[in-house]
This record gives structure tokens, C-alpha cells and sequence, in this order.
């Protein structure tokens, strides 16, 4: 009888799906998978915290802060319920910071935790994201050590840091979402794995940003390594915010190498019935032919509106199918990599395909004229310019530079570092007609914008441009609104012989050094990237 009690009385705090266990403790649930490596996680009753992670017999939760959204929820209502070979946990936060459903689904013999989180609005903070906190894992994937901070001196802000003579920072781990579709915290031999995966373009749907949105993925700070899922945040924000389903992206542990987005099937998310969350049958697709633009480039068509976003990399010939899009009235952009091409707006109905081509319209691509001298391309980035791709940033002052060598040219000009940059360029002959000087910019920072002399020539002082509020090329970044500035020349202006362009950045704000207003904007970097001169056809 003594026995039977003690059965009965685990048998209440323990329940099992499968292979899968989930026990209850006053203050916990804690999962076991019943995985092959053994995987167990640890969930608080009261505030949803993931308190600990034990992944192959070793415990990789933090515990002097615990894992999850913000920093932290603070009180949660935390339940869980089971469908099939899934454990569903929910931790709903009705407060004055929050109000959202956070959810983990566990699978039966998996080492993977698929995550979705639900918003009616947006948190407190200003941002939204998730973040898991672990130990013994001080290596990142796929960038390397640019986000490995521990032991570095602060030198701007409490998050660029100077190590061994590089600047690092946890903004510098990041990748464009088109292209981030996993990133990982591992093991210094790389024999464990710790991963955030986007198995699809639901995880990024209700994101905001677009494609080449981009935003902290990974951080060893010394006492633990941050692997961070960003759903939205003000880093070089270019639209409002979407709430609703965030998901399902998937937090997974392996002892196989680096997992690959497509080994994730997410499909038995259409049966769970969370709340926002809109399955296959409400969705669509948009199926075309994208003309115009370069197939030297990547070309990316990209679908959104207010509620939901969504992107494809075309084939080199431009046909692409869209991916599963929400049925809707939606904005259809093209891209030459990153330069906009065109848009047009497209209607998508649930359970069918709809046929809709497009064409490139930017006239900086589809106008007829005759180059006299170009510096850099039409692809949205400030590639082939000085300190564009450099960790060892190399003298953002080289004096003039001639116009055929781009990589001369500073990618980004600041108004107290290298303002009034000068390129020089011959002419065999004076150009009789007028002309035109094209500066094409990623990003602009406190106003800035360029104000261009061409000979002895002024061009109007630009209008400032719509303000981003946040740190640019300092922390990685290099994509804002893409601005593009032209200048008429006057005919006689430019002369046989030596000519120069010389780049002022003019600004109503200021600031110090590299957090000056900068090169086609003001008050923090603006990257010229696509700088040209060519004369009007007529």
C-alpha cells in the first residue's frame, strides 16, 4: 500500500507524451525529449525564464541571468498542453510592459525548441526579441570572432569594444535577413552547436525591415555567449513594426556540425491552433518573370504591407515563385541586389497562385546616357569602396582620389573626419552640353546629405533627408532609405583637362569624429555608394 502511494504521487507530477516527460515542480516544468543526446529544458512557472539547458549531459543555461524575451517578462502565466508527439508550453504577459504569448513546442526525441511569439503590441522597451544566455560555448558561426567582446575596452557607447586592435561589437555578428538563416554559438573544437534557424520565411514575415534588414545575432561578452533572435528593434529602422505571429523559428542543439534551415519542417505548426498564427490554407502564392535589372547582381523580388513581409533571390533569368504569403493586397519591389529597381503592387488569394511580372523603372537603371566616369555600382552596398570590407580600417583620409579607382574612394564621409573628400578626372575634350552629378547613398545619419562642387560649380544644398534614429556605419550598419541625390552641371562647367568633384556633407546637427553627420548625410555615416557623372543625352 506504502508503495502505491509514492507511485500515485509521482504519477501527478509527471506526464509523458511519447518518448517525451514533462515534471512538475513547485516553481518549474522541466522537458525531456526523450532525445538521443539527451536534451532537457527547464521553464519557470511564474515568469516563463528558460532556467536551464542540459544538451548531451551538460548544463549550458547561464545561471546568473536566465534566457528570454527582453529581459525577461517578469510574471507570466505559464501552461502547457500536449498534440500528438508535441509538448506546447504558452507563457502569456498581460502587464505594463508586455502584452504577448510567448510559446515553446518540444517534439518527442528532438533537440530543438520551436518558438513562436505572439504580440498584440509592441513591448515597453521599444524592441522585440529573444534571447538565450549560455555558457561553454565562446565560439560563433558564422562570422567569427567580430562579436567576441570579453576582455575589449568600451570605445563607444557599452557596445564597440577594442580588442588586440579591432574594433568589436555584438552589431557586427550580424547578417541580412535574406541570407541569415542560421547563426550559432558552438564549442572551440565545434563539436557542440547551439542555433537560431529560420527554416523558412514565416520567421521573418511579421519582422520589419525587409530583406536586407540586419540586426545582433551573437555576443561572447565573458560570462556568457548572447544568441539572439531579433524580431524587430530601432537599429537603422525603416518601417513601423508588425505584430501578431512572430514564427515559428526554432532554437536546436546539435552534435552534427552546423544544421541546415531546410532540415526543419515546421508544417505541424498548422495544427496547433495558436493564437495569429495562419496556416497553409490561408496562404498564396505570386509567380513572375523580373526584367531589367543585371544579372551580374543578385536580383531579390520582396512582397509587403503593413501586417506581413516576405522575400525570394530570383534566378539569374528573373523567374521566381514567391514563398507562402498570407492572402492579401501587397507591395511588390525589385531589386538589383539592393538598389530599387521598381515596385508595383500585387493581390494574393488563399490556395491559388497569381501570375504578376516585373520590370525595372529606376531611371538610374532604365535611362539612355553617356558615362563620363562612374565609381561603384548600382547594387545598394558600399562594396569596392575604401573600409567597406576591412576589420583594419585603413586611413579614412587619402587625399584626392582619381575617379578610376573606387577602392581609393572612403565609403562612408564624415563631416569631422574627411569632409570635402576631392576626386579628380581628365577630359580629352570640354563637354559642350549639360551634365549631370549622381550620388547614389545607402545610409544618412542626423541630416546628413552631400552638397557636390564640380570645377568651380555649386550644386543646391539637398533637402535634408527622412531622419533614421540610430548609429550607422559604426556599428556595421550600411542600409537606410537608399537616397539618391542628382545635380545639374551647366554646360561649359566641365573643361578638357583636369576636372575635380569635391563631397562636402552638409548637416543642421553635428558631432565628433565617426558619430559626425557623414558622407550624404548628416550625423552619422551616410555610405556613398554608387557615385557617377554622365551628360545628358540631349
Amino acid at each position: 500500500m506504502h508503495l502505491f502511494k509514492i507511485f500515485a504521487a509521482l504519477s501527478a507530477w509527471t506526464a509523458t507524451v511519447l518518448g517525451i516527460t514533462v515534471s512538475t515542480a513547485s516553481g518549474s516544468y522541466t522537458v525531456d525529449t526523450g532525445a538521443s543526446n539527451g536534451f532537457t529544458a527547464t521553464i519557470s512557472r511564474s515568469s516563463c525564464d528558460i532556467t536551464s539547458l542540459v544538451f548531451h549531459g551538460t548544463e549550458y543555461q547561464y545561471s546568473g541571468t536566465y534566457s528570454h524575451i527582453a529581459s525577461g517578462l517578469g510574471t507570466a502565466t505559464v501552461s502547457y498542453t500536449t498534440s500528438g508527439d508535441y509538448v506546447i508550453f504558452q507563457c502569456v504577459a498581460d502587464n505594463d510592459d508586455f502584452d504577448l504569448t510567448e510559446s515553446f513546442v518540444f517534439a518527442d526525441a528532438s533537440s530543438s525548441i520551436y518558438m513562436g511569439t505572439y504580440t498584440v503590441s509592441e513591448p515597453s522597451i521599444g524592441e522585440l526579441r529573444y534571447i538565450f544566455r549560455l555558457t561553454g560555448l565562446t565560439e560563433a558561426y558564422p562570422n567569427g570572432n567580430v562579436s567576441y567582446t570579453a576582455g575589449g575596452t568600451a570605445v563607444e557607447g557599452s557596445d564597440v569594444f577594442l580588442v588586440s586592435g579591432e574594433t568589436r561589437s555584438k552589431f557586427y555578428s550580424s547578417d541580412r535577413f535574406i541570407d541569415d538563416d542560421v547563426y550559432c554559438a558552438t564549442t572551440t573544437d565545434a563539436s557542440i552547436h547551439a542555433c537560431f534557424v529560420r527554416p523558412n520565411s514565416q520567421a521573418t514575415e511579421k519582422s520589419s525591415g525587409g530583406p536586407f534588414f540586419r540586426d545582433i545575432d551573437l555576443n561572447y561578452g565573458g560570462d556568457y555567449h548572447s544568441v539572439t533572435y531579433y524580431m524587430n528593434s530601432n537599429h537603422v529602422q525603416t518601417e513601423s513594426y508588425r505584430q501578431g505571429f512572430h514564427g515559428p523559428y526554432v532554437f536546436s542543439f546539435s552534435r552534427s556540425g552546423v544544421p541546415k534551415a531546410s532540415d526543419y519542417d515546421v508544417s505541424f505548426f498548422d495544427d496547433l491552433g495558436l493564437t495569429g498564427y495562419i496556416g497553409a490554407s490561408g496562404r498564396g502564392y505570386v509567380s513572375g518573370k523580373a526584367t531589367g535589372v543585371s544579372s551580374d547582381f543578385p536580383i531579390v523580388v520582396h512582397w509587403y504591407n503593413d501586417d506581413y513581409q516576405a522575400w525570394i533571390y530570383a534566378s539569374s533569368s528573373g523567374s521566381f515563385t514567391s514563398p507562402a504569403l498570407v492572402a492579401g493586397s501587397y507591395t511588390m519591389a525589385l531589386y538589383q541586389d539592393e538598389f530599387l529597381a521598381a515596385t508595383s503592387t500585387v493581390s494574393v488569394a488563399a490556395g491559388s497562385t497569381t501570375t504578376a511580372n516585373i520590370a525595372a523603372t529606376n531611371a538610374a537603371l532604365t535611362d539612355s546616357h553617356t558615362t563620363i566616369f562612374k565609381m561603384g555600382d548600382y547594387d545598394g552596398q558600399p562594396t569596392g569602396f575604401l573600409n567597406a570590407d576591412n576589420h583594419r580600417m585603413s586611413d579614412w583620409n587619402p587625399g584626392t582620389v582619381a575617379s578610376t579607382d573606387a577602392s581609393a574612394l572612403p565609403m562612408a564621409i564624415f563631416t569631422d573626419v574627411n569632409n570635402g573628400q576631392v576626386i579628380s578626372f581628365s577630359l580629352s575634350s570640354a563637354i559642350s552640353s549639360a551634365a549631370t552629378l549622381r550620388v547614389a547613398t545607402t545610409l544618412a545619419y542626423a541630416g546628413g546629405r552631400p552638397q557636390a562642387t564640380v570645377n568651380s560649380y555649386s550644386c543646391s544644398a539637398p533637402s535634408a533627408p527622412t531622419a533614421i534614429d540610430s548609429r550607422g556605419v559604426t556599428r556595421g550598419a550600411y542600409r537606410g532609405r537608399g537616397d539618391v541625390y542628382d545635380c545639374t552641371i551647366p554646360s561649359g562647367t566641365l573643361t578638357s583637362g583636369d576636372n575635380t568633384v569635391t563631397i562636402n556633407v552638409i548637416s543642421g546637427s553635428s558631432g565628433d569624429e565617426y558619430l559626425s553627420p557623414n558622407v550624404v548625410c548628416t550625423s552619422l555615416p551616410i555610405y556613398t555608394k554608387w557615385l557617377s557623372l554622365y551628360a545628358d543625352p540631349t
